[in-house]
């Protein structure tokens, strides 16, 4: 049973207008009784991905946001740019609760054995419409967090954790044997990198500043290119040639990054084809694009013979098509590693109010490597 004082919470929305504008607002939602199947999950902490951030923001540009309402009830509005408003379509004056993963304690439950298992625990949960205070979800979207987790601990084990896990398995299943990685020095990368440390994978870590550069060889990378240094061709193509990587996941999506990938995994392989071959490598080359820190068009410049792919990767998908069994047996890894190689690690809390304040997003939102934010919807607004 809920009490009183859980019956109404807030929820932090994001609505893009037919007038051409975002808002983005936090409302008072009824707290709905839990199915036989579901709990009520008070949310503690739940992280801004920039996955979330496409929902939060949309195709708004965030240099026109204006802030109104109250402290404990801010407004923020930003214009959308009148060629933009058809990708908007589907979503068109559609108020969206945002926040893809989080947190916290489970208050109610249903009737099942299931359900009744998880009261008064702490869980972590994917299950969308996080930056809310009370979230109900099925119990078998719950994982239970070990004892001595709190849930800023756990917040983040589904999106980053399962992403760096089923991009291994990717590479496996497809009879790839190393891997190149863009925007490495994000969370989702460090993990990566730690990951393949302990398995033993080669990885090649691509970064754009050496603050970057240095994170993840202090973290034990032995394979990391900028790409604002003079050498970088040279230095990604000797990369790759020490770890035979002919699979890479990129997170920039727009430029020319994509295809670079592909024109040092070409003069990697031609160095050891002792003959000329027409149609280049027999060996096929993929790049996934996961991304879009670049939103701007993917250009190939097309230096990497005719046995190549390009193509998207998204998590969800992958996890269906694997299977239950198989995406369970990833979890459990999860849960087991969660403050080792799956740690992650925030620059700031904030509650549901904070987050819609200017400055906060002003930092936030730029996706900076090492400002990630952390949510607590049970947080009470500062001052």
């Amino acid at each position: 049973m809920k009490s009183a004082e859980t019956n109404v919470a807030l929820q932090l929305r994001s609505l893009v207008k037919s007038s051409g504008e975002l808002e983005l607002s936090l409302i008072s939602v009824p707290t709905p009784e839990p199915e036989p199947d579901e709990v009520l999950l008070r949310v503690d902490a739940a992280p801004i991905n920039p996955s979330d951030l496409g929902l939060l923001f949309g195709a708004a540009d965030m240099s026109t946001a204006r802030q109104s309402g109250t402290a404990e009830r801010p407004v923020v509005t930003a214009s959308v740019p009148e060629g933009l408003m058809k990708a908007m379509a589907g979503r068109v004056d559609e108020s969206m609760p945002v926040g893809n993963e989080g947190a916290g304690v489970v208050v109610a439950a249903g009737t099942s054995a299931a359900a009744q298992a998880l009261l008064g625990k702490t869980v972590a949960t994917f299950g969308g419409a996080m930056y809310s205070q009370y979230r109900c979800v099925k119990a078998a979207q719950c994982m239970v967090l070990p004892p001595g987790t709190s849930a800023a601990d756990g917040a983040s084990c589904f999106v980053n954790p399962l992403t760096a896990l089923c991009m291994v398995e990717t590479m496996r299943r497809e009879g790839h044997s190393a891997l190149v990685h863009t925007a490495a020095a994000s969370n989702l990368g460090q993990m990566l990198n730690r990951l393949c440390l302990r398995d033993q994978i080669g990885l090649v870590n691509v970064v754009r500043t050496t603050q970057q550069e240095q994170i993840l060889r202090e973290q034990g990378a032995k394979y990391v290119c900028n790409t604002s240094a003079p050498t970088f061709m040279r230095d990604l193509t000797e990369a790759i040639v020490a770890t035979g990587a002919t699979l890479a996941f990129d997170a920039i999506g727009g430029g020319t990054l994509a295809g670079q990938i592909l024109g040092c995994m070409e003069t990697a392989l031609m160095r050891s084809a002792g003959a000329y071959q027409r149609y280049g490598s027999t060996t096929h080359k993929q790049v996934y694009i996961y991304g879009a820190l670049d939103t701007g068009p993917t250009v190939l410049k097309r230096n990497f013979g005719a046995v190549w792919g390009l193509g998207g990767w998204l998590l969800p998908p992958f996890l269906q098509k694997i299977g239950f069994d198989a995406a369970q047996k990833l979890r459990m890894r999860v849960v087991a590693e969660l403050k080792t190689t799956f740690a992650s690690r925030y620059t700031k809390e904030v509650s549901l109010a904070e987050a819609l304040n200017l400055q906060e997003i002003a930092v936030y939102g730029r996706r900076t490597t090492g400002e990630k934010y952390l949510i607590n919807p049970s947080k009470r607004t500062a001052g």
